[in-house]
């Protein structure tokens, strides 16, 4: 999976000139996935989606057995079910995996660091997706990103937390070695928990403040109902990618058609899952403010204090860690290789608020 986008273009042509006899003398083949979500949580529709664009391209030779999060093994145990090959693949979020390997958080979701474009750009252009393979085939695993999710929602308080200063004494749930490390920096305390229990952690004062994803996962997952605040923006992840992990015996034993066909539809869903999280996070903000969230959003000299000690963070982890440094390095020199022409751009660099918004209604006026 050297490039996604051609693979997404290229490989559709492919898919769609193979012949029907080329398709029913290839031998039949059902790979069994999991995933770290369960129904209730809508990243999950990721999974959904390409499992579904593998079984419709797959034309009954090649598909995807799918099993939700949790009904296999508990999704703390996906990455080492996968590494052993008691489960042939599974849907994931690499940042869960830091422990094992501070590599993987670079690519998962790292505090202050890539967005939803960059992330794209990065995997299709700039050596990311090979730095996925090269991360998770220390463990046996095929891997290939098939979802970006936009930035976090923020933390979910049930007090107003408007400041990094009043971090101080909170007991906040947060995903994430390095972001973890900030809080401790506020003498705050990380206390990390699944997202099944955060609903209850919130509503009984076991904790000040959670994060957990964007805000139509925030919103489906009941926060509104136990949380009247929101310290805003997501700064802890601005954006986050989920993908397959593929047992490498499972990947290895598939023809190049069914290889093809798992590139093409994690590459197809890529693409479909920004505008999927998007829109439903635009409708879950409406939401939330009708049910009377009040958002709190941090200063720039708050920002800036947080951009300092995320890059000091990033430095002494590459020191420690010569992988996490490679990652580190490719994406920070994709960063330095785009800033001039995302100057240029200015304001028109990938979408904008308007200052001096023009006259919908009178538009709508002359329209109707």
């Amino acid at each position: 999976m050297r490039n996604l986008a051609s693979t997404l273009s290229g490989g559709l042509v492919i898919l769609v000139l193979g012949t029907t006899t080329a398709v029913a003398q290839e031998e039949e083949v059902t790979i069994q996935m999991t995933s770290t979500w369960p129904p209730g949580i809508n990243i999950i529709d990721a999974d959904n989606h390409f499992v579904d664009l593998v079984n419709r391209l797959g034309e009954g030779t090649v598909q995807i057995e799918f099993f939700p999060g949790e009904s296999l093994v508990p999704s703390t145990q996906v990455f080492d079910a996968v590494q052993t090959g008691s489960i042939q693949a599974s849907g994931d979020w690499p940042g869960y995996w830091a422990g094992t390997d501070t590599a993987f958080s670079l690519i998962g979701s790292f505090p202050m660091l890539f967005t939803t474009q960059d992330y794209l750009l990065w995997i299709n252009n700039w050596g990311g997706a090979e730095l996925y393979d090269e991360v998770y085939g220390k463990y046996n695993i095929k891997y290939i990103p098939f979802a970006i999710l936009g930035t976090e929602s923020g933390l979910r308080s049930t007090v107003p937390i408007a400041s990094l200063d009043e971090l101080e004494g909170k007991r906040v749930r947060m995903s994430g070695r390095p972001q973890g490390a900030i809080l401790r920096e506020y003498d705050a305390a990380q206390v990390m928990l699944p997202g099944s229990d955060v609903y209850q952690s919130l509503e009984r004062n076991v904790i000040d403040a959670a994060e957990f994803s964007m805000p139509s996962t925030d919103l489906g997952m009941g926060f509104a109902e136990v949380t009247e605040h929101n310290m805003s923006p997501g700064w802890h992840q601005p954006a986050s990618t989920t993908g397959v992990m593929i047992n490498i015996d499972t990947w290895n034993s598939l023809s190049d058609r069914a290889k093809l066909i798992f590139e093409t539809a994690a590459a197809a869903t890529i693409s479909w899952s920004i505008g999927h999280y998007e829109k439903s996070s635009t409708e879950a903000v409406a939401r939330f403010d009708e049910m009377g969230t009040a958002v709190h959003r941090l200063d720039s000299e708050d920002m800036a204090e947080l951009q300092s000690l995320s890059n000091r963070i990033l430095v002494d982890e590459a020191c420690l860690n010569p992988l996490f440094a490679k990652v580190a390095i490719s994406q920070l020199e994709y960063l330095q290789d785009y800033s001039a022409w995302r100057e240029m751009q200015g304001e028109f660099a990938m979408g904008r608020n308007i200052a001096d918004f023009p006259d919908i209604e009178a538009i709508r006026s002359c329209a109707e």
